[in-house]
């Protein structure tokens, strides 16, 4: 065998040995029943930031030494452990424990923070399902309540901002679906909702023209009793979305829809 060849298969070897030793050396201090040695052995490897020995290592503490003088310093690690690995929802639920039972430590309010943090980390695409996004909102609006003072605050209102966009878009993408499918009254609920729910929105002027398409394809495919009615309400769209977007660049297909209601209602009167 070639001598550089013969050297880096020893380089290998020992080094297999190694990663053997340690993960044999591992394994004997998570079984071990030496609770203090195996504390020290946590926050050696959570020193080392080698997260995943760390977090086993503290939840098996956690049992041992629940009431202790330890108990709190597991718990926070504990919860740090599973933040690093990124297991968001077992840290929220983590640090959401902790700042219950230690409601006067002096980790608490950050412990009540990572808790609203993690459970923002957690929040999907909004795409998907917003619940965890609720629930996120709702842990960050707590915190802030909480500590007004905190040194967190422009982050957890960051994070607000941030989720409530994403729940904005959400439902204005769930409002636009309605309108092309062809449920046309129910873009107009679902619009008028989202503009009543969100001002100063910026798909605002989107919404407004949408309101108006969906409102007149709901009008004009009506029972002939009810048609007058709803080109009117047509027509009274146009006017508020005229007055707010007067320079649109859907003015014009909102225009020609304004002149077609008003041929309408000519006809019915």
């Amino acid at each position: 065998m070639h001598p550089m060849k013969k050297s880096l298969h020893i380089i290998v070897i020992l080094l297999a040995i190694s990663i053997l030793s340690s993960c044999s050396g591992y394994e004997k201090t998570l079984k071990s029943t030496d609770y203090d040695a195996k504390f020290d052995a946590a926050m050696k490897y959570y020193n080392e930031e080698r997260w995943s020995r760390a977090r086993q290592l503290f939840e098996n503490l956690a049992m041992y030494y629940r009431g202790s003088e330890h108990s709190e310093d597991i718990a926070w690690y504990y919860g740090m452990s599973l933040l690093k690995s990124t297991y968001y929802y077992s840290a929220a639920y983590q640090f959401k424990t902790f700042a219950k039972r230690y409601p006067y430590s002096n980790r608490a309010q950050d412990a009540a923070f990572l808790s609203a943090y993690c459970k923002y980390m957690d929040s999907p695409s909004h795409t998907l399902d917003q619940t965890s996004t609720k629930e996120a909102i709702a842990e960050l609006e707590q915190f802030t309540d909480r500590y007004p003072s905190s040194p967190h605050i422009p982050e957890a209102n960051a994070y607000l901002d941030e989720l409530r966009n994403k729940l904005m878009q959400k439902d204005f993408e769930i409002a636009i679906g309605y309108y092309n499918t062809e449920s046309y009254r129910a873009a107009v609920v679902a619009l008028t909702n989202f503009l009543n729910l969100y001002p100063d929105s910026p798909n605002r002027e989107e919404a407004m023209y949408t309101i108006i398409k969906a409102g007149f394809e709901y009008a004009i495919n009506s029972r002939e009793d009810k048609m007058k009615e709803r080109l009117q309400q047509v027509v009274n769209n146009f006017d508020k979305f005229a007055a707010t977007f007067n320079n649109s660049k859907y003015m014009s297909d909102c225009q020609n829809i304004y002149n077609r209601c008003k041929a309408e209602l000519a006809k019915l009167n």
